[in-house]
């Protein structure tokens, strides 16, 4: 019986790999970034999926070679002689001991998984590393303090406006756990760490083991000071595995600081004023303004009073007799009356913003602060997004909207600074700040040459589908988004004097995706655009 051994063909076509300006981090620092790594994820499972092929076509034929010579050497084995006997029978033994078991034996041993190897050694440099995966984990601990959702709720993906739903596994659960305690945030550890136990008891099947969990989450709940929750828990993780060596001398510590404790004859009182300090559990105290600015983002901020709200109007606006628009005059409508911030309805297209955001996605780089001593600029935690910067003679586009700003404001760009591109990333945000320079900053814009920003004017240029407002902290503020409208407010005074009011943040996007561009202008040119007043908060 001759065997043969046909070549098996496996290709994997190496698809769609990330432009080279993409090879860098910080990819959860930008939603638009990270829709790339879908396709980058879509073909490495191709190649996975052809590689699987290859497996099973291989597989096939030696599983036939198997069956037809367990049939042959059942016969065979009954009667050697007899079999043998026949010259042919003898030939073809000769042969497949010979030669085939050895094409059998190259079959068995060739590798399938060079092409799948080769597409993941390729595509390995554009993907996301330990720090964008604490960084998005982070993002999720932000969303649950900013918009007080529990574990569960998160865990389960019951979040508003979501089109695909997704979960937390225990395993994902204790991976935040753990991601909290490196941070040294014992209380997040706790909630996650206890999120990943209730699920393995639920019945949930994983590969996070349980007195792992426990080991994190005892420890978490003893730096918080619930001494008896922890030898509650250091118990249960014993009942597991006794020998615990870590769990076993915590124990021992947890006994001895709790004799110590019967033995200093506290007062009833004082007891319990001392356990109730002890297991308080509760978030690091945030200022006022941090209270305010998420509340805000819940959008439990302050109501304006129906007397002030009278004062606000919606008007078709010419732009002061502006002759672009005095046939075809603007939707306008006032959003806060002090500061007055106004928006502007159906004030750029979709087609633009879709001109926009293709000019800026290969430019966007993570969205930098200016330190106020340095003057130079620098990422910072507060600010999660990528951003990036175009000018008016690089698109007819940018250059329409720039004129349509001046228009509009009554105010000179050509002073402004470039239009700036954003897209927030995994619960993107940008904490309370100034867009202008305060007194203590006076080298903040020096190189510009242009004077402070006068004004800032925001495109939103996508709808979202929650969080994600711009909130203004002193005065109770929010302005959410909504695609294809701008805000626009005064960042000073006439007289030049900063309006310390108009401190203002984006909140955590929550679900979707914000893209956003802005304008700011400055002090220079408007001399007589914006003449200044004898008083300086007029």
């Amino acid at each position: 019986m001759a065997m043969a051994f046909p070549k098996i063909w496996y290709s994997v076509a190496v698809g769609f790999l990330l432009p080279f300006s993409y090879a860098h981090t910080d990819f959860f620092t930008s939603i638009g970034h990270m829709t790339d790594l879908i396709n980058t994820e879509k073909d490495l499972v191709v190649s996975l999926k052809d590689y699987i092929k290859a497996e099973e076509s291989k597989l096939e034929q030696i599983k036939k070679w198997a069956e037809k010579l367990d049939q042959l050497t059942d016969t065979a084995t009954k009667d050697p002689e007899g079999f043998l006997g026949h010259p042919v029978n003898a030939f073809k033994l000769m042969k497949r001991l010979n030669t085939e078991w050895g094409e059998l034996e190259s079959l068995v041993l060739k590798d399938m998984s060079d092409g799948f190897i080769s597409n993941m050694t390729i595509q390995r440099q554009f993907f996301p590393n330990d720090e964008d995966q604490t960084g998005a984990a982070k993002a999720l601990l932000r969303l649950q303090d900013t918009y007080n959702l529990d574990t569960d709720t998160l865990s389960r993906g019951n979040l508003p406006g979501v089109k695909h739903k997704s979960f937390l596994t225990a395993e994902d659960c204790f991976e935040l756990g753990k991601i909290a305690y490196t941070e040294a945030d014992y209380y997040h550890t706790e909630l996650w760490m206890e999120q990943a136990l209730k699920q393995l008891d639920e019945g949930e099947v994983s590969s996070a083991d349980k007195v792992y969990i426990l080991d994190y989450l005892s420890y978490a709940v003893y730096q918080q000071g619930d001494l008896g929750k922890a030898m509650m828990l250091t118990k249960r993780l014993l009942e597991l595995d006794p020998e615990h060596q870590r769990a076993n001398g915590n124990m021992k510590y947890f006994e001895y600081i709790m004799a110590k404790e019967k033995e200093a004859n506290k007062s009833s009182t004082d007891a319990e004023e001392q356990t109730e300090k002890e297991t308080e559990v509760k978030k690091k105290d945030y200022l006022p303004e941090r209270r305010k600015y998420e509340m805000l983002c819940r959008g439990e901020g302050l109501k304006m009073t129906p007397r002030r709200q009278k004062r606000l109007f919606c008007r078709y606006y010419d732009g002061n007799r502006n002759p672009r628009y005095i046939l075809g005059p603007v939707k306008q409508e006032d959003e806060w009356d002090k500061p007055r911030i106004v928006r502007f309805l159906d004030i750029i297209s979709d087609e633009e913003i879709e001109t926009v955001k293709e000019l800026a996605k290969p430019r966007l780089r993570r969205a930098t602060i200016s330190n106020p001593i340095t003057g130079a600029l620098e990422t910072a935690h507060y600010r999660i997004s990528k951003s990036a910067w175009l000018s008016g003679y690089e698109s007819p586009v940018v250059s329409r909207i720039n004129t349509r700003i001046q228009d509009l404001t009554g105010l000179d760009v050509s002073t402004a600074e470039e239009l700036q591109v954003a897209n927030y990333g995994v619960g993107g945000q940008y904490e309370p700040h100034f867009d202008f320079a305060r007194a203590n900053e006076p080298d903040a814009f020096k190189e510009l040459g242009t004077g402070n920003r006068i004004a800032t004017w925001l495109f939103y240029m996508s709808d979202v589908s929650a969080g994600g407002a711009t909130v203004f902290p002193e005065v109770g503020a929010s302005v959410w988004p909504k695609k294809g409208t701008a805000v626009f407010w005064y960042n000073l005074f006439p007289s030049g004097e900063g309006d310390y009011s108009t401190r203002h943040a984006a909140c955590p996007v929550l679900v979707g995706n914000k893209w956003v561009s802005n304008k700011w202008l400055h002090e220079r040119g408007q001399e007589f655009r914006r003449p200044c007043t004898l008083s300086e908060l007029e």
